[in-house]
């Protein structure tokens, strides 16, 4: 009895202490993890006593899918991580590796050094190498394009239409007028299509091209065209006089060839980090000409924010990854980057050798990205604040000449309605003399002017009675 009443009470003790343990177990909740991040715009950054940042909104993202709880610091020596003369790590890199932190969660670059001493994660960012200088040292557009550039597609192809129309309808008044081509049958018409044509060019570039329309008709048109003309170069001269001006003294950087064959822009990255290691470790020749010359000028930037304020004062490009040049360059609109980007690479989390960690997190950053809340992050931490504005001359656009347009066409129409009326007048006094209708001698003589037919004459009128 004594024996079974000791296990009762036995089993008693054992349910009461695994109800403690759960009950512990429930209290605390779920695990907190020491993070580590570097203080940069806009990754992660003051506000207050708390941070703030697309590093912090991911963290915060990331948390709630795994339900875990955290509690982030700043890395202490304010480096991202790399190699001493003895082979220690520093940075956030050394503080995971020896357990002070648990995961680093900043834009650390996945390199295959990093990987040798830390897991690091699925990339939540892609970025590579470009550089960024300032805009008055840079040249957006080729030398010989710009001269096409001064006028847009739509213009171009106007001002081919309106050239094409004008030589028609110079022409057709040549050809309808009676002013201009009095008696078809005995007198050339010096008006033909490839001359109106020339003559049309010739007008255009102010040389002339003779002869000239004798008629009223063929006069208002050509006066319009000249009228057009003198709008339209004084217009393109404008634009070009800018463009000059604004491109005085500019020199064509868009590459890092471009940026290693010159002598006149310094150029330098932050030293010991992955994109100074890259060009240093590279065997393109180009590349490593640039290691040498950053390593030989002592070009070099303690961090982003010394590089962005070298790049603003004078003839610096400062060589990073592509995701910060391009948060400079919408924060600082004097600033541009180049269009190359080379050496493509992630931003990674960085976790211990073997954490169980990794493959969790790495799901979790795939379905922010699959969703979405990447993308957003980014758009909400790189939104730009510069208000587009342009020094050079925007190519003109047919709308910003509608007046001259409408009044070219106004007066082909009205070439042409002259041109009728004349030949009306003459018609109806022809027809007058022989008692016809104004109709059928217009007619002939339309014929005559543009098939070749002869015109109606008494002779011809009594041969075919006959």
């Amino acid at each position: 009895m004594c024996r079974l009443l000791a296990v009762k009470m036995t089993l008693l003790g054992l349910i009461l202490v695994s109800s403690a343990l759960l009950a512990g177990l429930c209290a605390a909740g779920p695990q907190v993890l020491r993070v580590t991040t570097i203080k940069e715009e806009p990754y992660a950054m003051s506000k207050g006593s708390e941070l703030e940042g697309f590093c912090i909104d991911l963290l915060s993202a990331v948390s709630k899918k795994l339900d875990f709880k955290y509690d982030i610091k700043l890395v202490k020596d304010g480096r991202y991580g790399t190699t001493d003369d003895s082979g220690n790590w520093n940075g956030m890199i050394g503080e995971v590796v020896r357990g002070e932190a648990d995961i680093a969660v900043a834009p650390l670059t996945l390199t295959a050094k990093r990987e040798t001493a830390v897991d690091m994660t699925k990339h939540f960012m892609q970025t590579g190498l470009s550089f960024i200088l300032r805009k008055d040292l840079a040249s957006d557009d080729s030398q010989f394009l710009s001269l096409l550039n001064l006028f847009s597609t739509e213009m171009w192809m106007g001002v081919l239409v309106a050239y094409l129309l004008t030589s028609v309808c110079i022409f057709l008044v040549s050809r309808i007028s009676p002013c201009e081509w009095e008696q078809p049958e005995k007198e050339t018409n010096f008006f033909t299509l490839s001359h109106s044509f020339w003559y049309t060019v010739g007008a255009m570039t102010l040389q002339g091209a003779g002869p000239h329309p004798k008629a009223l008709s063929g006069r208002v048109i050509t006066s319009i065209w000249w009228l057009f003309s003198l709008v339209l170069l004084a217009c393109y001269f404008a634009n070009l006089s800018l463009w000059l001006h604004s491109d005085n003294q500019q020199q064509s950087v868009k590459s890092f060839e471009d940026l290693a064959n010159q002598n006149l822009i310094e150029y330098g990255t932050i030293k010991d980090s992955s994109s100074f290691n890259f060009f240093k470790n590279s065997n393109n020749p180009t590349y490593h000409r640039i290691y040498e010359h950053i390593k030989k000028a002592q070009s070099y930037s303690l961090n982003a924010e010394e590089g962005f304020r070298k790049a603003q004062k004078g003839s610096y490009a400062f060589i990073g990854e592509s995701v910060s040049l391009d948060l400079a360059v919408a924060r600082y609109c004097n600033l541009t980057r180049a269009p190359e980007i080379i050496g493509m690479r992630g931003y990674s989390i960085a976790a211990p050798l073997g954490s169980p960690l990794v493959k969790n997190l790495s799901v979790a950053i795939l379905h922010l990205s699959e969703s979405g809340e990447l993308d957003y992050f980014h758009s909400k931490w790189w939104a730009s604040s510069c208000v587009a504005k342009n020094d050079k001359s925007a190519p003109l656009k047919p709308t910003s000449l509608k007046g001259i347009f409408l009044l070219l066409a106004l007066g082909l129409g009205l070439g042409l309605f002259l041109a009728l009326l004349e030949l009306a007048a003459k018609s109806s006094k022809i027809a007058n003399t022989q008692q016809k209708s104004c109709c059928s001698v217009m007619s002939a003589e339309l014929s005559q002017r543009f098939r070749g037919g002869k015109a109606m004459t008494p002779e011809s009128s009594e041969k075919s009675k006959a």
